[in-house]
């Protein structure tokens, strides 16, 4: 029978193993369903002969987490345009007092950064989120995953390798990319496409993820000048909205609300004041986790 006491272990390290499973799937309702799965795991365990309780739980998620990216791998599913994680709401300005673990943790799951992490064996995966996120020694992670430390500190080096050539350079100050964010809210909602472009980096990216379930571009739109005719022409032809700034994947984030159902998440990747991605989830099947917290 599983006691208080088990209970209340476990939603102790909750936060920790979402983090976990979250930075590995890129997908909340997938990480939530692994999170689950380590709770029954721990609720049958023998739990007198576990000697770390933050290890055992971090490995069970860890491999559970392993063995469903290996399963969304193997169907091969064809994902209709471009392909952007499930936003994750996070609140580390308010729960993190230490500003170099906050950008860490920022840093390990923004949207850039899993946009990279997709591209990564799930062993790479794991090993460079349980380093990189959390600070895990080789040791520890060697022994989370069965593996020899010497074969751990490659797969950590060549993950992270992969990551540093391919993730887009951006500043993590929130203040910074909120206030540009309003800027940039206040130029596309009045129409301003000169007020637009100054916020703007010659080539400046916007990725739209709709997995072909709403109105969204099926590729990257390049450049200044199309990114802002594009999102002018977006505010001009869509309904009256409103606009909730939040805390989404690490930094500020704009949910666009049409009445009362989620209609959109949009984020700005911000470098020496300008806007150098512009990321728009639609796909509604990404935003229910929003709608489920509100």
């Amino acid at each position: 029978m599983t006691t208080d006491t088990a209970t209340d272990v476990f939603e102790q390290h909750r936060p920790l193993l979402l983090g976990v499973a979250y930075r590995m799937l890129g997908r909340v309702a997938d990480a939530e369903d692994v999170v689950q799965d380590t709770w029954l795991r721990w609720a049958g365990a023998d739990r007198g002969a576990v000697r770390e309780t933050r290890a055992y739980l971090v490995r069970v998620t860890t491999r559970l987490a392993i063995d469903r990216l290996r399963q969304i791998k193997a169907r091969g599913e064809t994902y209709v345009g471009p392909w952007l994680p499930e936003p994750y709401v996070t609140a580390y300005e308010d729960t993190v007092p230490d500003a170099a673990e906050r950008a860490v943790l920022a840093d390990s799951v923004s949207l850039a950064v899993l946009v990279v992490l997709e591209s990564l064996s799930p062993l790479e995966r794991a090993v460079f989120v349980l380093r990189e996120a959390f600070g895990y020694p080789y040791a520890d992670i060697a022994a989370l995953l069965d593996r020899g430390e010497p074969a751990v500190r490659q797969m950590a080096a060549r993950a992270r390798k992969h990551v540093d050539e391919r993730r887009p350079r951006y500043d993590v100050d929130p203040a910074q990319r909120r206030d540009l964010t309003e800027r940039f809210l206040t130029a596309a909602a009045e129409g301003d496409l000169s007020g637009l472009l100054t916020l703007l980096a010659p080539d400046v990216r916007l990725v739209g993820d709709s997995g072909g379930k709403s109105r969204a571009p099926l590729r990257v739109i390049e450049s200044a000048d199309k990114v802002g005719r594009f999102l002018i022409g977006a505010a001009q032809q869509g309904g009256p909205v409103s606009f909730r700034l939040t805390e989404i994947n690490g930094g500020p984030a704009v949910v666009v609300l049409d009445g009362d159902r989620i209609d959109s998440v949009l984020q700005l990747d911000v470098l020496d004041g300008h806007v150098q991605s512009v990321y728009i989830i639609r796909n509604p099947d990404k935003l229910r986790s929003l709608a489920a917290g509100d």
